[in-house]
């Protein structure tokens, strides 16, 4: 059995900045799939802009017909703060013998030490960084010590181990945000090539972003 790749985040609204970057890893790491998993009480951040349901909704929209991609609601479904340990653990015990990929930005792994029980992440799955050009992996500190003993270039080694393992793969370069986008949205101007048109049209179509 391939590997799962895990794709977590607000999604607030999803864009091509995400799709391209779980497009790549679904192909070069030879993922089963990659489950995009909307946020559904962010713990950091605090507030989102469209309720669980909408952003779910934009991320079905968004990969609809892309075979390998699937949406996941449960920490949609889960009540308090979405913790990413906590989703993981849950897919654990539903894929005992199966490799999870929790994919991640460079920025993102960079906050790591300050995710709830951050250090048992890598007991549930291995994690995949998504390498852009102006990121630099950690040589030094916790985060340098943690990818000195658990790093890997090898993709074999994240299909013939459960989990344990940190590998960082470069995506192509997408300067795209979901901030900048609500502020087009908000200010009247079209999103449009910034996302799949099914998307776009959801949030034309009922007026999400208008105001942030």
């Amino acid at each position: 059995m391939r590997p799962i790749g895990v794709f977590g985040g607000t999604f607030d609204p999803v864009h091509y900045g995400h799709l391209r970057s779980a497009f790549e890893m679904l192909q070069a790491l030879s993922f089963e799939q990659v489950s995009f998993v909307p946020c559904g009480d962010p713990p950091h951040r605090g507030v989102t802009y469209a309720t669980s349901a909408q952003r779910l909704r934009l991320v079905e929209l968004a990969i609809a017909g892309q075979d390998g991609f699937v949406a996941d609601d449960r920490e949609l479904r889960r009540g308090g703060p979405s913790y990413t340990v906590d989703t993981l653990q849950t897919l654990r015990e539903e894929h005992t013998n199966r490799s999870l990929g929790l994919i991640v930005g460079m920025d993102a792994f960079l906050g790591l030490t300050g995710w709830h029980r951050w250090d048992e992440i890598l007991d549930f799955a291995h994690i995949v960084v998504a390498h852009r050009p102006g990121w630099k992996a950690p040589d030094i500190g916790e985060l340098g010590e943690l990818v000195a003993e658990h790093g890997t270039h090898r993709v074999d080694d994240l299909h013939n181990t459960t989990h344990g393992f940190i590998h960082i793969h470069a995506v192509t370069q997408l300067e795209i945000a979901s901030t900048e986008i609500r502020d087009l949205v908000a200010a009247g101007r079209d999103p449009r090539f910034l996302m799949p048109d099914a998307v776009r049209d959801e949030i034309e179509n009922t007026g999400l972003y208008k105001e942030t």
